[in-house]
């Protein structure tokens, strides 16, 4: 699927990946995040990474603060981090409801949530401003900008401006 291809990041530095659909996007960043194994060739990656797929990974069950607080666990996040992103988002005023209830965006931005709560310094985001309002891709934005500010790193897929700031692209 992918011949010949290279690329490396530092810190503070983005990559956009951009392409048709079935170009091999998502399966780019699926590779990255050792979800997939390669054919052939090497991939480096020495960066805790945080993965924001299509599916948003939340227990339609639980409480929107329960689902945060496990993945935080799992993530070895402090909890002050899950009141941070929940503030970050927006998503203060519906944390005790069910996931299920939640909005297509709302359910977006606590994937976001989740991502930024991470605290891995590399964000793989496929396609992350899906369902998202003109003020929440803004946020979206604003995290990015400051998790680079940070040294964190970002490679994201999207078909629209998400507001990647001096990104490098690799158009697929």
């Amino acid at each position: 699927m992918f011949e010949g291809l290279s690329f490396g990041l530092g810190a503070g530095q983005a990559l956009l990946v951009t392409g048709p659909n079935g170009a091999g996007k998502s399966s780019l960043l699926r590779l990255l995040a050792g979800l997939l194994t390669p054919a052939a060739g090497e991939i480096a990656n020495p960066f805790a990474t945080a993965w924001l797929g299509h599916d948003n990974a939340l227990k339609a069950e639980r409480r929107l603060i329960d689902e945060l607080r496990f993945w935080a666990a799992v993530d070895g996040t402090p909890a002050a981090r899950i009141d941070a992103a929940l503030d970050r988002f927006d998503l203060d005023a519906i944390a005790a409801l069910p996931v299920r209830v939640l909005s297509s965006g709302q359910k977006r931005r606590a994937a976001l949530a989740r991502t930024w709560a991470s605290g891995a310094r590399l964000w793989l985001l496929d396609e992350p401003s899906v369902g998202l309002d003109v003020a929440n891709v803004a946020r979206l934005s604003d995290a990015m900008r400051e998790h680079r500010a940070a040294g964190g790193l970002v490679i994201a897929t999207s078909h629209v401006d998400i507001g990647l700031d001096d990104a490098a692209e690799l158009a697929l």
